[in-house]
């Protein structure tokens, strides 16, 4: 599965001890939430293990220990946690490790949420069984709702657990892997309850200037040109949908009846697609991000990628404003942290240099 920029969406999954609460009316979640779990420390093993045993391919050993590089460098460099975290290594034996379900009504771009124990509420339900979010897609496709799957090739248990390195991303480019690691660490860095876009946002700052600065101080000149070509197209796809959801929102908003509405949200995502196919002829036919337009062009995929990008902005400029430097930028951090909501929200909307969503992103998986 191909991801539009590093996840992206990142896939937080509610972890096995809440399946030991038995009066939970939704056990079976927790259960299948349990067995994946459980799943992937089977197969994990120490990454010294594998770079000794003398049947790992020369391209997996390399890889493995770039990540331990970039492990170190996390901890040395931008004061994220010294932790188990990323020392092990698990081959799953697919291209993703959970499938997270989005969706949103169908003439409005507010995400569904849904509660969960300890990481509160999340504008998306993650699973690691795939047939059980197969049938939650559809039961809320037949409702009525725009529903989007979306293979996760990483998550993070927020510490709670140490997170292996995974094969669904060892194979990505330095700076994507770099920027993946120092997100999924941010998270266990700082996590806000109940506030999916500051959690996104704020990781996916960290996972950006982790990846310059590891780029700048060890990365080759064809690594930062790689990473700097990369960052410039997601820039260009999240104006082109930015755009596009803002279109959606002046329709969904106007007095027009709602067959109207559906016509006109029709035309809007043809034309979004159309503009693509032309950005596409300014990247040379890169077509990375082909999968994302063909398949659940909708609401719900739409409001994903503007939930962990558009307070991105506010997080660099504070980045600077705490003259760069990591530990005093995470106090800073958590200081908003402990705000009220509304208040956090504002204070962001001071930070934020420019409107939302144009300038970083962190990658999102694409389907």
């Amino acid at each position: 599965m191909r991801q539009i920029s590093p996840v992206f969406f990142t896939g937080m999954m509610v972890v096995a001890i809440m399946a030991t609460l038995s009066g939970c009316a939704e056990l079976a979640y927790y259960r299948q939430a349990a067995a994946g779990q459980q799943e992937l420390w089977q197969a994990r093993r120490p990454v010294t293990a594998v770079l000794a045993d003398a049947t790992t391919p020369l391209e997996l050993r390399q890889r493995l220990e770039i990540a331990q590089a970039l492990r170190d460098f996390a901890t040395t460099e931008l004061a994220l946690p010294d932790n188990r975290s990323y020392r092990d290594y698990a081959d799953l034996q697919r291209p993703w490790v959970v499938k997270n379900v989005f969706a949103a009504p169908e003439l409005s771009l507010t995400p569904r949420q849904w509660c969960f124990l300890v990481v509160g509420c999340l504008s998306y339900r993650g699973y690691f069984d795939t047939e059980a979010a197969d049938r939650l897609a559809a039961e809320l496709r037949a409702a009525g709702d725009d529903v989007y799957v979306a293979n996760i090739t990483a998550y993070s248990t927020l510490g709670w657990f140490a997170d292996p390195l995974l094969n669904t991303f060892m194979d990505w480019p330095t700076g994507r892997l770099a920027e993946l690691m120092f997100h999924e660490l941010a998270h266990q860095r700082l996590y806000i309850a109940d506030d999916t876009a500051f959690n996104e946002a704020f990781a996916t700052a960290v996972g950006q200037l982790g990846a310059e600065r590891w780029l700048q101080q060890r990365g080759t000149m064809r690594e930062q040109q790689e990473y700097a070509t990369d960052r410039r197209r997601r820039q260009q796809f999240l104006q082109l949908t930015a755009e596009t959801r803002a279109q959606l929102a002046t329709l969904y908003a106007s007095s027009q009846r709602a067959p109207e509405k559906r016509a006109g949200k029709q035309r809007i995502l043809e034309a979004l697609r159309a503009r693509y196919q032309a950005l596409k002829q300014d990247w040379g036919g890169y077509a990375g991000y082909d999968r994302w337009f063909m398949q659940d062009l909708n609401n719900a995929k739409l409001a994903g990628v503007s939930t962990y990008h558009r307070q991105v902005p506010a997080f660099l400029a504070l980045f600077e404003r705490e003259g760069r430097d990591f530990a005093r930028f995470y106090q800073a951090v958590e200081a908003l942290g402990r705000l009220p909501l509304v208040e956090r929200q504002a204070r962001l909307r001071e930070l934020s240099p420019m409107p939302v969503s144009f300038q970083h992103i962190h990658t999102i998986h694409l389907s």
